[in-house]
């Protein structure tokens, strides 16, 4: 079902009706192509069915009047099936004659959108794949199946979706306690969530090795009674009477008709609140993160919002997926409250502690520090209590400006950050999520709605969504624009002396393209290389300094015993603080490399040596065409691969790039395990001096080596890409030109009026300019 029939049925007060058309696949040709007898059998009841017949009937009409097609496609998204209901076959009539195309009127007044050009596009699309299945299926499957590829956080998450009270917000206490990702949801008109849990396996390995810290967890789990539980009766079904699906390893599925439903059954999967009586369970300890599906919010079409509590975590599931979800954000919010935000060391802890995560290690491209809380006035704001609403914005302005200040003189000393972030990266935000959302219940407010930088987030947001849905619609629609130049170059005759000739000068020209990537990527291997020896010099002269220094810190006795007893349970890292012992003792690798690795793998742009050399790859399609206008069909086939498949590359690149720097940390990582593994097992009298010595010895024993393997490790995944992008262009284009210049069928139909149409919205794209 599309977007068009899930508007209509929204529209008509036939909500209902979703799931069953839903479930027949219903998109907006087949909802026209619906007869009484077909609606018999989809909707049983009759009122029912009367008042759909009804509104079906007049759409009917109004689908047959002028230029009402570009009216009517405004309101349809991009279908998700290939099987819809009743659209099989065109008939044939008694002759097996195949019927001409349906006619399509191009009545526009001024350019159409990307969206109605998209749907208009698919529509096309999905007639000539009808059309195609009707022929022989011997000479036409290569091109079906080619045609088949192709700090107030919670308040702030509120405020941009405009839902008053759907995630938990407490004053005064940070009270989201696991990875919360809001998205749309596409499927139907409930608010729905799902819960995924960590493995029990794992749950029960950290009952077994619970410490003093570990009481707020075993408590919120297991109640009063948490002071009896041991590894032997931990998974006892009694404890888990509503999550049975975290015994079966599952997730839980919740689906509500609205957001305060849902938002008051996910407390207890979410929320740290032992004050909340209502509650006797709290399973956050069991949760690695919970998924919410907002209905009919344009902001998340292709947005993903993602609340990540704390530093990461001490379960080994929670915490690769923080990893993960961090490393895959575009964006990064840095939330605080406003009257701290310029000297809260937290907030600049957190980001640096994130920041090889999020910038060479991730795809971040910028970062928001947005300072909440901006119309909470005190003493130092000059405020002399007075109820002058018009003084109290005044000064509310000024404490912003100043704030946005005082932060971005801030980040300009943030020596760390600064490695994998330039100063154009920041943008300071100063929001009142609560003004905003009194003002959208129509209550009295201080502020004005700008005012609140609220609806600044939410164009942000929106440029977000929009720039995806341009590339994503710009990619089909020249998919479909190759894909029908291969069909119509595949009828033409009498082009074998031409089609052997462009062959022979394609195969060179890739050659010859591919020997300059090969050129770049592999003087990209020897710096890389070259700065990765001084690095390991660096990281054996310094390693015991940098462990010596961490092992002996001005804090001592209890308080560090603990602190160290948490970094060897996790492997290195610390659950509640920003520190990882790992980062540490690779950080002379990864200094040798932080600056020359952003400039290679920018997560902004695509000036670097390999991202240009990939960009300006061609294989001269356009000065070929002026010289073999009998294969120009062919050749602009080849011309929408060469920019697909360019596009592709340039994702693997940024997925696999984090990939290449993490490998540094996580090799030393795991030439320490053993040495945590080992320190781990002292307990009592004696045990920090006995577990820093033990640290100490292993280090002393591996730094000859580990250094090296990691280095090795960074440098073979390094070379892996290279030799993935050389061979992801060079198989694609090989097909491709294979595909084009091989293939004659001179019985394929004619689509020569859909091409047509086709690339007049192909250049109507083309010959927009790039925001």
């Amino acid at each position: 079902m599309d977007d068009f029939v899930r508007n209509k049925l929204t529209e008509w007060g036939l909500s209902d009706l979703r799931e069953k058309f839903k479930d027949e696949g219903i998109d907006k040709e087949s909802l026209l192509r619906l007869e009484d007898h077909h609606i018999d059998s989809l909707i049983p009841k009759k009122i029912q069915r009367a008042k759909f017949t009804k509104h079906l009937k007049l759409l009917k009409e109004e689908s047959k009047k002028p230029c009402q097609e570009a009216e009517d496609v405004s309101n349809a998204g991009p279908s998700t099936s290939n099987s819809m209901f009743f659209k099989g076959k065109r008939r044939s009539d008694p002759q097996g004659k195949q019927p001409p195309t349906k006619k399509r009127k191009n009545n526009r007044n001024g350019p159409l959108s990307d969206a109605n050009i998209h749907s208009s596009v698919k529509e096309i699309m999905s007639d000539v794949y009808d059309k195609l299945k009707q022929e022989n299926q011997t000479s036409i499957q290569p091109f079906i199946d080619f045609l088949k590829t192709g700090a107030g956080k919670s308040y702030l998450l509120n405020a941009i979706i405009e839902m008053y009270n759907f995630l938990p917000t407490r004053v005064g206490k940070a009270c989201t306690s696991v990875m919360i990702k809001v998205e749309a949801n596409t499927r139907n008109p409930k608010y729905e969530a799902e819960i995924e849990f960590i493995p029990k396996e794992e749950w029960s390995d950290e009952v077994e090795q619970q410490d003093t810290d570990d009481e707020e967890r075993l408590l919120a789990v297991y109640g009063k009674e948490w002071r009896n539980i041991s590894p032997k009766n931990c998974m006892d079904k009694k404890y888990f009477k509503e999550i049975l699906e975290f015994l079966d390893n599952a997730s839980k599925s919740l689906s509500c008709q609205s957001a305060e439903e849902l938002s008051a059954k996910l407390i207890q999967y979410i929320r740290s609140d032992s004050s909340e009586g209502t509650v006797k369970r709290w399973y956050w300890p069991l949760v690695k993160c919970v998924t919410v599906r907002v209905p009919n919010n344009p902001l998340l079409q292709h947005v993903t919002l993602v609340d990540l509590p704390g530093y990461g975590d001490r379960n080994k599931s929670r915490n690769k997926m923080w990893k993960e979800l961090v490393g895959s954000c575009s964006t990064v919010w840095i939330v605080t409250e406003i009257n701290r935000a310029g000297s809260d060391s937290g907030a600049w802890k957190i980001l640096e502690s994130a920041c090889s995560e999020i910038g060479n290690g991730g795809q971040c491209q910028q970062i928001h520090f947005i300072c909440t809380k901006t119309d909470q006035l005190d003493d130092s704001d000059e405020s002399n209590e007075s109820d002058e609403s018009d003084e109290c914005d005044d000064l509310v302005v000024k404490k912003c400006k100043k704030t946005k200040r005082q932060v971005l003189k801030e980040f300009k000393e943030q020596n760390n950050i600064k490695k994998h972030f330039s100063n154009d990266c920041l943008k300071v935000f100063t929001v009142s999520a609560k003004q905003f959302l009194k003002r959208k219940r129509s209550k009295p407010t201080t502020l004005q709605e700008e005012d609140t930088e609220i609806p600044a987030l939410q164009g942000f947001l929106k440029q977000l969504n929009d720039h995806h849905s341009e590339k994503l619609n710009d990619m089909y629609v020249c998919g479909a624009y190759g894909f029908l130049s291969l069909m119509q170059g595949a009828r033409s005759r009498d082009t074998a002396d031409a089609k052997t000739k462009v062959r022979s000068q394609l195969v060179e020209n890739l050659k010859s393209e591919l020997q300059k990537i090969k050129k770049t990527t592999e003087e990209t291997y020897e710096d890389f290389e070259k700065r990765l020896t001084k690095g390991v010099k660096n990281s054996e002269s310094s390693c015991d300094a940098t462990l010596k220094s961490f092992l002996n810190p001005d804090e001592g006795g209890r308080g560090f015993h603990r602190t160290l007893s948490c970094i060897v349970r996790n492997d290195g890292s610390h659950s509640k603080k920003p520190i990882n012992l790992n980062e540490m003792l690779s950080s002379k690798l990864t200094d040798s490399i932080d600056v020359e690795f952003r400039k290679t793998f920018p997560n902004k742009g695509k000036h670097s040596p390999i991202s240009e050399v990939i960009s300006t790859f061609s294989l001269d399609t356009e000065k070929l065409i002026e010289k073999y206008k009998d294969v120009e069909l062919q050749l602009i086939f080849l011309k929408t691969e060469e920019k697909q498949i360019k596009t592709k590359l340039h994702q693997i690149i940024r997925d696999e790039k984090r990939k290449v720097y993490s490998s540094l940390t996580e090799m030393i990582e795991e030439a320490m395990k053993d040495g945590y593994k080992e320190a781990r097992k002292f307990r009592g009298e004696g045990s920090l001096q006995k577990m820093r010595k033990k640290l100490e010895d292993h280090l002393h024993l591996s730094k000859n080596i580990m250094f090296k393997e990691a280095k090795d490790a960074m440098l073979q995944k390094l070379q892996n890409l290279m030799d993935k992008i050389q061979t992801e262009l060079e198989d694609h284009l090989n097909k491709s030109i294979e595909l084009s210049l091989k293939t004659d069928d001179h019985s394929i139909p004619d689509f020569s009026e859909e091409l047509e149409l086709v690339n007049k919205y192909y250049k109507d794209l083309k010959d927009r300019p790039n925001e």
